[in-house]
């Protein structure tokens, strides 16, 4: 099958597009003919090595964390899917390859794809919902009347966070350029704060929860908008002593994260607040409540543009300049 093949780890190390063994699987597995693929800045990270401790993978390998695409065959021990079922995943760590035409997928990670989205549209959502779910719903357990500020409104994760926030009852605020400032409001943003004009921590305060994608800074100011008990969610690091016993971490990483989010820890409780890192995780179950919210109308998918598969490497190293509105989407099929 065609795949676009990492060869090695390097910054903006072009992807090969080239062919890769059929997918096997086993009795528990469902195989997926790959229809679209999102794009992500995590493919880029992986691919310049930024994970390497935590995401071992061997070049050459296939890269790509979304899908949507059709299920052509099922293990015998499988229930709940069958073939022809239309589909969207995250494929779990270890598992992931999505640029390519066809992946075996644990289907636990899988969902029926929304009915109202086409390929594209659903292969948009898998890594940004999950991750605006497990921060918003699952950690924070954002309610009615809580203030949230979501970091970057105008990214991929940005615009699902806006949306999902506002179902969840917060009043929601969001940094980004002027040019976004109408989308994002659209989206449900209370209060925008346009990053090229204005900082942030100067006109916020009494904040519940932030959600950052940024580095930098970014997380020094983010500290001084919190209200005592406050929680800074960071999707992009420093991973912390919490991530390292989540993910099972050997004694020498769990130090090694202990030591690299030492100064944001020790100043969060300066400020009677909580620092936390969150590295997403597949999840189907959540992916297919993400879909019945998609269907009811209340989040709906912001795509920058669908690329043809070929263009897949090319589109990943300007995915990751930060310019784009949404998500970036593959078409493979």
């Amino acid at each position: 099958m065609k795949a676009f093949i990492l060869d090695r780890y390097r910054k903006k190390q072009p992807l090969r597009l080239g062919d890769m063994p059929e997918p096997t699987i086993g009795t528990g597995d469902v195989l997926i003919e790959i229809r679209a693929a999102g794009l992500n800045v995590l493919d880029a990270k992986i691919r310049n090595g930024e994970f390497k401790l935590l995401l071992p993978y061997t070049p050459p390998f296939v890269l790509g964390h979304d899908l949507a695409g059709s299920v052509i065959r099922v293990g015998s021990e499988v229930r709940g899917f069958q073939v022809g079922d239309e589909v969207y995943a995250r494929p779990r760590d270890g598992r992931i390859g999505t640029l390519a035409e066809r992946i075996a997928v644990d289907p636990a990670d899988l969902a029926l794809k929304p009915k109202n989205l086409s390929m594209a549209e659903a292969a948009s959502i898998p890594l940004v919902g999950l991750t605006a779910w497990q921060v918003l719903v699952e950690r924070a357990k954002v309610k009615p009347g809580d203030k949230v500020l979501i970091h970057a409104g105008s990214g991929g994760v940005g615009t699902f966070a806006i949306q999902l926030a506002k179902h969840l009852g917060a009043t929601v605020a969001t940094t980004t350029s002027a040019a976004n400032a109408d989308l994002v409001k659209s989206l449900g943003a209370d209060v925008v704060v346009d990053y090229t004009r204005q900082d942030f921590d100067t006109v916020l305060s009494g904040y519940d929860i932030v959600l950052s994608s940024l580095d930098g800074d970014i997380f020094r100011k983010s500290l001084t908008v919190l209200k005592p008990g406050g929680r800074l969610i960071s999707i992009s690091g420093p991973p912390d002593p919490g991530f390292a016993k989540a993910q099972g971490l050997n004694w020498f990483l769990t130090q090694v994260m202990r030591l690299l989010s030492l100064g944001i820890r020790r100043q969060a409780r300066a400020r009677g607040v909580d620092y936390s890192f969150l590295f997403m995780r597949a999840n189907g179950a959540q992916l297919a409540q993400i879909a019945a919210l998609v269907e009811a109308g209340t989040i709906r998918p912001v795509m920058d543009r669908v690329v043809p598969f070929e263009a897949a490497s090319d589109a990943l190293t300007e995915l990751e300049a930060g310019r784009s509105k949404g998500k970036v989407v593959v078409e493979i099929r």
